[in-house]
């Protein structure tokens, strides 16, 4: 067999396993508080700047506004966002965070860390997470284009 048909030494398989786990490892911090880890990304989004266009949420997310669309029905349904039509075009959609999910900050204020210390395992220093940093957004940035 060829080497690069080998699972190992595939760079897609270790950003999937890894993308995969992190993903678990949210799981029950979020779960906890009636959150899932898409819509905790949405959260993310709208704590850095609330009332956004749904475009401009989908655009900072790498997803297509369909796919964003159910997942902010869902937040509207259960309290967290609202959607209301643009001032300056009635066809833009705008989110806004309601009073729970401006909450929701201050309950999921630990998680970061907490995903972010299962992570290190005391193994990983600070420059060597800027450097994947700084690979996986070269990554997304060649693949994004």
């Amino acid at each position: 067999m060829k080497e690069e048909f080998k699972l190992e030494n595939q760079l897609c398989f270790r950003l999937y396993t890894a993308s995969r786990l992190i993903t678990q490892a949210y799981h029950p911090l979020l779960s906890a508080h009636g959150i899932t880890y898409p819509q905790y990304l949405v959260l993310l989004v709208l704590w850095e700047k609330d009332a956004q266009p749904v475009n401009d949420i989908a655009k900072r997310l790498y997803l297509e506004t369909n796919t964003v669309t159910p997942l902010l029905q869902r937040m509207e349904r259960e309290g967290v966002i609202n959607r209301s039509k643009g001032r300056e075009d009635a066809r833009q959609i705008i989110v806004t965070l309601t009073e729970k999910g401006k909450q929701l900050q201050a309950d999921l204020s630990d998680v970061p860390f907490t995903v972010g210390r299962a992570v290190m395992c005391d193994s990983i220093s600070t420059q060597t997470v800027s450097d994947l940093y700084r690979m996986l957004d070269d990554i997304i940035d060649k693949l994004a284009q």
